[in-house]
């Protein structure tokens, strides 16, 4: 059986992850801060207590899983919002605490885990970015900068990796449906002095097909990704965005 391991997977784009690799045949992994979530995973489901910006914790999770035959799939997904602030009201400590989990958390991840996966000469990593990492991101510094940096690390990894039968790619989604966006529109919608609806419907009607997505249509790429379907895709940055087209629409100012 095929092995994935998703990173912040107990709730959200990590837990479809999940459940889509579940549903493909894979033995499922996650690991979250969450006790609560990990503690509700589904059945037959693998949870681990770990923060990805402690490199301890991490690298127990890997060494664990490299004894029992490795990966076959690697979700670098774990990730925080940061806050939501003009540049130059952003706190130092609010930056570091952003890009700790976003991106040094997938730097560690894929440090520990690229070793068991090279011995095994073959395996997929999959990074979570955004379209911030495209775009930037008004408000939302140290996310946009931690995405945009993943990009970065995805594509040095894709080289470096591929010579052992490995690839790396990153999706990009957009506004995504689900509380943790909620939360978002909420600190976006007072920074910006509109209100929550008015921000939700500037997202939509910033992309083409004036939607949002969801957490199961990022899910789906991920495991097409892992899949031989995509055995020569490697290096590559994919939106799942409905096509951005204005990534900071003002509706209602």
């Amino acid at each position: 059986m095929k092995r994935a391991l998703i990173t912040g997977g107990a709730s959200g784009i990590g837990y479809a992850m999940g459940a889509a690799f579940a549903a493909a045949g894979y033995e499922v992994w996650v690991t979250d801060v969450d006790q609560t979530a990990l503690g509700a995973l589904p059945a037959g489901w693998q949870g681990r207590l770990a923060d990805v910006s402690n490199e301890a914790q991490i690298s127990t999770v890997m060494a664990e899983i490299a004894a029992i035959g490795g990966l076959d799939a690697l979700c670098v997904n774990a990730g925080t919002k940061g806050p939501t602030a003009a540049i130059e009201d952003v706190a130092l400590e609010d930056w570091r605490a952003c890009t700790a989990v976003t991106l040094d958390g997938a730097f560690l991840t894929l440090k520990h885990a690229a070793p068991m996966m090279k011995a095994a000469g073959k395996g997929a990593v999959i990074f979570t970015s955004s379209t911030a990492g495209m775009y930037g991101y008004p408000y939302r510094s140290p996310y946009s900068a931690a995405k945009w940096a993943i990009i970065g690390l995805m594509k040095t990894a894709a080289m470096e990796l591929g010579a052992f039968g490995i690839r790396a790619n990153a999706i990009l989604p957009g506004a995504v449906e689900g509380p943790r966006m909620e939360r978002v529109l909420e600190a976006e919608a007072t920074a910006k002095g509109m209100t929550r609806d008015a921000v939700y419907e500037g997202y939509a009607s910033g992309t083409s097909l004036k939607t949002w997505v969801t957490a199961e249509d990022i899910a789906a790429v991920a495991v097409f990704l892992a899949s031989d379907a995509a055995a020569r895709i490697s290096g590559q940055s994919i939106p799942v965005d409905g096509h951005t087209v204005n990534p900071d629409p003002q509706i209602g100012t």
